[in-house]
């Protein structure tokens, strides 16, 4: 686990506001609002008795570029940590690794020189993409980790890729069953930011 960056020191009034900049897997693709990611993860951070606010700021399609150029309008409610979930679009489509490589660490460096908390979620690209292709995403997101000193979640669908039961009928997006497997998975983790920031 990649050590917490300095900026948790600094302590939050009010509820904490988590953004979550992503794509369809953050906005809910097929499900209900209450049932995508975002409000799943708040409603199991308010059971574990913390106050936050999470925003929505997944767009079905998006890719790492698209993430990075709405970064800025995505921070107007000036949050106090930001999810920073893409690049599944770039692996679907094939996008060259260092350009993925290239945004996020855009996206990360913008975060970093506003003194924006954030965690990075993983992902790991399609295995029918060819050796070559994955392993050179795959190792993107734990050396962005462990070069600009973030918080990471390895990968972001662990425990749902690849699951039929958890997964809608296009084998790709996670049902409400699964998202709750994700929030599972990554909530040791928010909560422990969380609570630096309180």
């Amino acid at each position: 686990m990649v050590l917490l960056s300095a900026p948790l020191s600094v302590a939050a009034t009010g509820p904490v506001t988590i953004l979550m900049l992503g794509d369809s897997l953050t906005a809910g693709y097929g499900l209900a609002e209450s049932e995508a990611f975002p409000a799943q993860l708040e409603a199991a951070l308010v059971e574990q008795g913390h106050s936050v606010r999470i925003i929505n700021a997944g767009i079905s399609g998006d890719t790492s570029a698209g993430g990075a150029a709405r970064l800025e309008w995505s921070l107007v409610d000036n949050p106090d940590l930001v999810i920073v979930a893409l690049g599944a679009n770039d692996a679907l489509r094939g996008l060259s690794p260092d350009q993925t490589r290239s945004n996020l660490a855009a996206i990360i460096t913008r975060l970093q020189e506003r003194h924006i908390n954030l965690l990075l979620a993983g992902m790991l690209a399609p295995r029918n993409m060819g050796e070559v292709y994955y392993s050179s995403f795959d190792k993107i997101y734990p050396e962005l980790a462990q070069e600009f000193n973030v918080p990471l979640y390895p990968f972001f669908l662990q425990g749902v890729a690849g699951k039929p039961e958890l997964n809608l009928t296009d084998g790709i997006h996670p049902n409400r069953a699964g998202i709750q497997v994700m929030v599972e998975g990554i909530l040791p983790l928010v909560m422990e930011l969380v609570e630096k920031i309180q």
